[in-house]
């Protein structure tokens, strides 16, 4: 592969970028409270196994060095764990970030060295076509068999088959001209404002669950397992909450979720911070019990966030525990590929900092068709109707802003 070269430059603190904006139809994006990063351009593609090397090859000239800034990659890995080690890792070719105190700059990677200024990079990049005005939805699983499936897995788990399983549905939408990526974007964007909203290669989501950064040496996880739905009603959402927080079914099986993201972590940090009890993260139609984990990184050396994602990727909170026993089971009963779903999404620099969301909440968008999914935790006692209901509040997430009627 030609030699690679990363030019970082801060822009100028009026130029605030629209993250979004600038990804428009065909770039990636990794962006919360106008936070984040987005890129366009291919200078490499690159096998994940790879990512750390060819980072470590480029030269880089950056004058910001912030995390994100200089040499960086991006990848959405897929949800089979076996297939994740030998995924492609893009190296973008224009990269535009900013931070919480409004800090922005712009990276290019190329062969050679280019120079963007910021008239050239704050363009918008979005689709100005006229969004689909009809659509049909097909589920790949009929309600009723979805339902025998979550019976016949609580029976397995009463044989002592896994302790956990967690089972998706897939919903196709057809609709009647392409979908436009950006402006299902900006819709999630407006309705899910504290979950990362992503896009890469077709792949769009709103994730509310970030399954590792690290910064420094300091790592962070945020596991969500066990859902309740929410109305809006401020004293009957309390009430949910609280009746979600007193489940013994869904701390059960938010402990499992906790219990193996620490147990994966320990080996790499110095120390470890595991709260006792979880705490609610309210969404809004639906609110899930979640622990915040973080630790502080052994230096021998440190692993990066590429490194840290693909060790928990996946976790029960998508697959299941035990972990291989359950995407076995999955993988038989389920009838769809996951493909991305359920993956890890994100992005690593040069320094091993980076973020990774999992690819939940989300979508594959490929012309009229758009592939949506939603999973549930299935354990001891699960009731059917109750998982079907689950998912068809998840699915409304991504059914808001793909299907505008």
């Amino acid at each position: 592969m030609t030699p690679l070269a990363a030019r970082t430059r801060s822009l100028p603190s009026d130029a605030a970028p629209d993250l979004l904006a600038f990804a428009g139809e065909d770039g990636w994006v990794f962006e919360r409270d106008g936070v984040g990063l987005a890129m366009r351009g291919v200078a490499a593609r690159v096998a994940v196994r790879d990512v750390g090397a060819c980072l470590a090859s480029i030269a880089v000239d950056d004058e910001v060095g912030l995390p994100g800034t200089g040499a960086i990659s991006a990848t959405a890995l897929p949800f089979d764990p076996d297939a994740a080690t030998v995924a492609d890792a893009v190296i973008p070719a224009v990269v535009l970030g900013r931070t919480a105190d409004g800090t922005s700059w712009v990276t290019t990677i190329g062969a050679r060295e280019v120079d963007v200024d910021a008239g050239e990079v704050l363009v918008d990049h979005r689709s100005a076509a006229r969004a689909p005005d009809a659509f049909t939805l097909t589920p790949t699983v009929s309600h009723a068999d979805w339902c025998e499936i979550i019976a016949k897995a609580v029976a397995r788990i009463a044989d002592g088959a896994f302790s956990k399983v967690v089972l998706a549905r897939e919903v196709v939408v057809e609709a009647s001209s392409d979908i436009v990526v950006s402006q299902v974007l900006a819709r999630l964007q407006v309705l899910y404002p504290s979950c990362t909203v992503f896009s890469a290669d077709g792949f769009v989501g709103a994730s509310p669950e970030l399954l590792v950064s690290r910064y420094g040496d300091t790592v962070t996880s945020h596991p969500l397992a066990g859902t309740i739905a929410h109305s809006g009603d401020a004293d009957a959402d309390r009430r949910a909450s609280e009746r979600l927080l007193a489940s013994a079914k869904d701390r059960e099986e938010h402990g499992l979720v906790v219990s193996f993201v620490a147990d994966v972590l320990r080996p790499f940090c110095d120390s470890l911070d595991v709260p006792d009890a979880p705490s609610i993260v309210a969404m809004r139609n639906v609110a899930h019990l979640g622990t915040l984990v973080r630790g502080r990184l052994r230096d021998d050396p440190a692993p990066s966030a590429l490194s840290l994602a693909l060790a928990l990727h996946p976790t029960p909170a998508v697959a299941g525990t035990p972990t291989h026993d359950a995407v076995a089971y999955l993988k038989s009963v389920e009838g769809f590929d996951r493909g991305r779903y359920a993956g890890a999404v994100g992005w690593v620099d040069g320094r091993g900092d980076g973020a990774f969301v999992v690819g939940i909440r989300c979508a594959e968008i490929a012309g009229r068709l758009a592939r949506l999914f939603a999973g549930v935790g299935v354990v001891e006692g699960s009731d059917p109707d109750d998982e079907l209901a689950e998912t068809q509040l998840k699915l409304q997430a991504l059914l808001a802003a793909v299907v505008r009627p």
